[in-house]
């Protein structure tokens, strides 16, 4: 017997059908940002973004491209070259509630602001006995691979991840970079935002109704059986490239949020596989992967099968732009970590 099914209230059968919903764009990382920041800024008119070349230039990367003329110069605005004031001017904004997206133009130029960071935006809402929210996200290009000049390809992550009251986010793909961007603006802790600039111009389809997972939970970019391969920002390419080239199965980590830190997906992967890579651009001592290679060995012990390892860069300076690939961790690091660790007893 046939049911019938009452048509909702309203329902009108002569009405035409509706419009086709359009395919989402493919946007480069840059562009995503942009329609990240511009979003936000017309969903919440207490959204402010400023910095150095910011509304007139729109950014050393145009990522900030067209958001002055769009919201105007009460909302998008230049900076002088004066990082601890950009940063001292956003908490100022946020104590008088407003949103405050600043941009440190390139992430050797964070050094100028660390006090403000450190002493004042990371410890603000403590400090307040949590009266007082301290919604800041400060974008910062960051990491190398451009072949950029000295202090423009520096891994800061490190000094942000040991100073608590800050989270760290650092997106590796454009839909994440809308996405986390969008998540971190809307919390009400400061948030660093680490964008990898050799990122920048790769392109995807970016669904911007669809959210994607929040701050604080990673992704398993590509599963595997053998090796857990953790990594974060530019360097998630390069972990899917080796996993391509590989004989060894490869599961391959994108954190997506240093802090707070899913070692949850983390740990399941490595109680999987028996055997971690930590990958990273940053110098290898005390950089993030002796973290998490700590808290694996910690945490994980008996379902080890080799020590947790590490593909880094070097304890030096970072090189001039000529010294650069041999300088960062590629393919080739990454797989002779793999290998040794598939080595061991």
């Amino acid at each position: 017997m046939t049911q019938l099914i009452e048509r909702p209230f309203g329902f009108d059968d002569d009405a035409p059908e509706p419009p086709p919903v359009a395919a989402p764009p493919a946007l480069s990382m840059a562009q995503a940002i942009n329609r990240a920041l511009s979003d936000a800024m017309a969903a919440d008119d207490r959204v402010l973004v400023f910095g150095e070349d910011v509304a007139t230039l729109g950014g050393v990367f145009r990522v900030t491209e067209g958001l002055a003329e769009r919201y105007g110069e009460q909302r998008c605005f230049d900076t002088p070259l004066a990082e601890s004031a950009i940063v001292g001017i956003a908490i100022g904004m946020a104590i008088r509630g407003f949103v405050p997206v600043p941009e440190i133009q390139f992430d050797g130029f964070a050094a100028p602001a660390f006090d403000q960071i450190v002493s004042h935006l990371a410890k603000y809402r403590m400090r307040t006995r949590g009266d007082v929210d301290m919604p800041v996200t400060i974008r910062i290009p960051s990491f190398g691979g451009i072949g950029a000049v000295e202090h423009h390809s520096e891994s800061t992550e490190t000094y942000w991840l040991h100073t608590a009251g800050l989270k760290v986010v650092v997106p590796s793909t454009p839909s994440d970079a809308y996405w986390l961007l969008r998540y971190a603006i809307a919390e009400r802790d400061p948030v660093i935002f680490l964008e990898p600039k050799r990122r920048y111009w790769a392109k995807e389809v970016v669904d911007t109704r669809n959210p994607a997972e929040p701050i604080g939970r990673a992704v398993i970019r590509r599963a595997g059986e053998d090796v857990t391969v953790i990594t974060y920002g530019s360097l998630v390419a390069t972990a899917l490239n080796a996993a391509e080239s590989c004989s060894t199965s490869l599961e391959v980590i994108d954190l997506r949020t240093l802090n707070p830190l899913d070692f949850d997906t983390v740990a399941a992967s490595v109680r999987k596989t028996g055997r971690a890579v930590v990958m990273h651009e940053g110098s290898r001592t005390l950089g993030f992967g002796a973290e998490l290679a700590a808290r694996i060995s910690e945490e994980c012990f008996y379902d080890l099968e080799a020590p947790v390892l590490r593909a880094t860069g070097f304890d030096t300076p970072y090189p001039p732009a000529r010294l650069e690939r041999l300088w960062l961790p590629g393919v080739d690091r990454l797989l002779d970590c793999v290998d040794d660790a598939m080595s061991r007893p």
